[in-house]
């Protein structure tokens, strides 16, 4: 489909813009949402960057043009309606202007509770939030935590422990049912993400890495 085809689909609403959620492209974390109108979707598809429209400002701005917080933009998707888009970017540094990684930084408290509460977004994804569990484990190192343990006997002890999962999930899916199966990967990859924290690797460099295979 050709970009002015594309454009074509797009329904802007009354004030000339259509909503955009930007979501990183590797973790499949959501960064911000913002609004575009037809030259700042032009601007992205011609050089690869977001650009959006300031509602504030009543002006276009690329992403990261005064901070370098930019965004490379991967993909763009829209949405059934064809009245709400989807960049799928490469986020560098925070996505927010408050200088958190995503804009989405305050969490909505039980009844009873502060009804708004700062509580930086640990990820969408269930690996991040497990491996931003782990990072604070190791910054805290509450008593009786097992993930503190295992850090505190350091690489070594960790690179065991995967070598051992790793052989019982062999095991598993060689004469266990699937329960097991199930059981021992779940395994594997927390005691990974251990080994991964205890070497100072974020999760985020994997993501990467897998990235870059399946081009």
């Amino acid at each position: 489909m050709s970009q002015n085809n594309w454009l074509s689909a797009v329904r802007f609403g009354p004030d000339g813009l259509v909503p955009v959620i930007a979501q990183e492209s590797r973790s499949g974390d959501v960064l911000m949402v913002a609004y575009a109108d037809r030259e700042a979707l032009q601007r992205t598809l011609s050089t690869g960057f977001a650009h959006y429209y300031s509602r504030s400002r009543k002006a276009l701005w690329r992403k990261g043009e005064t901070s370098g917080h930019e965004q490379r933009v991967a993909e763009i998707r829209l949405d059934c309606d064809g009245d709400a888009l989807l960049f799928r970017v490469e986020q560098t540094g925070p996505a927010c202007h408050t200088g958190t990684r995503t804009c989405f930084s305050s969490r909505i408290g039980p009844p009873g509770a502060q009804a708004v509460q700062p509580d930086e977004d640990p990820g969408g994804h269930l690996l991040s939030r497990l491996a931003a569990t782990i990072a604070a484990r190791a910054a805290h190192r509450p008593e009786g935590s097992y993930t503190a343990e295992l850090l505190d006997r350091g690489i070594p002890a960790a690179s065991q422990k995967v070598g051992e999962e790793a052989v019982e999930l062999v095991v598993a899916a060689n004469a266990e049912d699937d329960s097991r199966v199930v059981a021992e990967s779940a395994d594997l990859v927390y005691h990974l993400l251990v080994l991964l924290q205890a070497r100072g690797i974020t999760l985020d460099a994997v993501w990467r890495e897998l990235e870059q295979r399946a081009k």
